[in-house]
């Protein structure tokens, strides 16, 4: 792969966890906050029970937070990772520690709780990306490049004068002439 992909990803990389960190650790006023969510499930469960309209928002949200790096952590690592269970593990793994690192940071910003659910719902997006684009971005990024060797230039073809021309009488070596025993020079 090269170089310039890795270091195009790395770039796309730092930008979007900026932007992510930007987006969940910025201060919010609230009047009220609820207390940090530690039961698994409890506020997917909440937003099913709001409708599906709000449970497609807010569950979408969760998954698409962090889903781009199932497509852009694979590209930093060399050969994309290697085989495909091993760089999901990788992945899945990286998503979740980056997932957890934000909801830590959120316990200590004012008007922001850390939940359980975001981190499974973020870990989720980056592993369910991460299966749908692994296999299509390996055979872009990978697929065997030709040799930039140039195509050699057709060589002019030699004119042939085709057959010697021959004065009649004359051959090229002597014959043996049947009828009178000799040999003869024609």
């Amino acid at each position: 792969m090269a170089p310039r992909v890795r270091l195009a990803a790395f770039v796309t990389v730092t930008v979007y966890l900026g932007f992510v960190a930007w987006l969940t650790l910025r201060p919010v006023t609230a009047v009220w906050v609820s207390p940090p969510n530690v039961e698994l499930f409890a506020t997917i469960r909440s937003d099913l029970a709001r409708g599906p309209g709000e449970a497609a928002r807010s569950l979408g949200a969760g998954l698409a937070l962090l889903a781009p790096l199932g497509v852009l952590l694979p590209v930093l690592g060399k050969r994309l990772g290697g085989s495909r269970f091993a760089s999901a593990a990788r992945t899945v793994f990286a998503g979740a520690m980056i997932s957890l690192v934000i909801e830590l940071l959120q316990s200590s910003v004012p008007g922001r709780v850390a939940n359980i659910d975001a981190l499974l719902l973020s870990t989720l997006g980056v592993g369910l990306v991460h299966l749908l684009a692994y296999a299509p971005l390996r055979s872009l990024l990978l697929r065997p490049r030709r040799p930039s060797v140039p195509r050699p230039v057709p060589r002019p073809q030699a004119i042939s004068p085709g057959p010697t021309p021959r004065a009649s009488g004359v051959s090229l070596a002597p014959r043996a002439d049947a009828r009178a025993g000799r040999l003869s020079v024609r």
